[in-house]
């Protein structure tokens, strides 16, 4: 079965960390609106979503990515860059528990985003950013290359997270925004197609893929537009107001299967 990890929007989201906006007024009853949507969307996809409460002391908290990395043999729990958002892990690490034997934890002094941690098959990229340091990158490492992963630190540059300039929107190609990240750096195979945003459009690379289907923040049309002139298969989301938060499609869920 196809699971997704959601949480409520926080009444404190106002209050979220933020890197490289300024902060701007959060709608809390558009925010929990268009977090409906999402999660709308993930069950018409085929997931059992399972929504864990808002926690009106934790401002991030409706962005779960961040607090672990899935993977079919186990999960890693993070320990967020951000030290206002560890209190976020408990309630995820519960719930992961139920799903997988192995649960492995990222400890001082590393810090790890899951935001910061693209899949793409065998192939982990871990972006380096404020968020995540090199002692997180080594420690999932471990965690992972004994069931056959290859983990791989990339540089990212003026963005939150790895999955700000960079998403999976097929099992061959990479959307990504080469303002933010070097396409030699990602390092992948000359078989792997990268598509780019729109350049008016920087915010665009964080899309959701969900089997076939690439989930695209509505604001982005002309992004989306590329996208479906290549053949892919796309539907939009309206996702402005949770974005003034440095939140991306991908922050507010974490996808597995059991």
């Amino acid at each position: 079965m196809q699971f997704a990890i959601t949480r409520e929007v926080s009444p404190a989201i106002a209050r979220c960390e933020l890197t490289h906006l300024a902060r701007a007024p959060i709608e809390l009853t558009r925010a929990r609106e268009q977090h409906a949507a999402y999660v709308a969307l993930l069950r018409d996809r085929g997931r059992t979503v399972i929504e864990l409460p808002a926690d009106p002391e934790a401002p991030d908290s409706v962005f779960v990515e961040d607090a672990a990395v899935v993977v079919d043999e186990l999960a890693v729990i993070t320990r967020p860059g951000a030290a206002s958002r560890r209190r976020e892990l408990a309630p995820i690490a519960h719930v992961l528990g139920r799903f997988r034997a192995t649960l492995a934890r990222i400890e001082a002094p590393g810090t790890l985003d899951g935001g910061d941690v693209l899949r793409f098959g065998r192939e982990v990229l871990v972006g380096r950013t404020p968020r995540t340091n090199d002692a997180g990158v080594a420690q999932l490492r471990a965690a992972l290359a004994p069931h056959g992963y290859t983990v791989r630190a990339v540089e990212v540059r003026g963005c939150l997270h790895l999955k700000t300039a960079v998403t999976a929107v097929g099992p061959r190609a990479l959307l990504i925004n080469p303002a933010w990240i070097d396409r030699r750096a990602l390092g992948v195979s000359p078989e792997v197609e990268l598509l780019e945003v729109d350049p008016s459009e920087p915010f665009a690379a964080n899309t959701l893929r969900l089997d076939e289907l690439v989930v695209v923040p509505r604001a982005f049309e002309k992004t989306r537009a590329r996208l479906v002139a290549r053949g892919l298969r796309c539907a939009d989301l309206p996702a402005d107001e949770l974005a003034k938060a440095e939140g991306g499609l991908t922050c507010c869920s974490l996808l597995f299967t059991a």
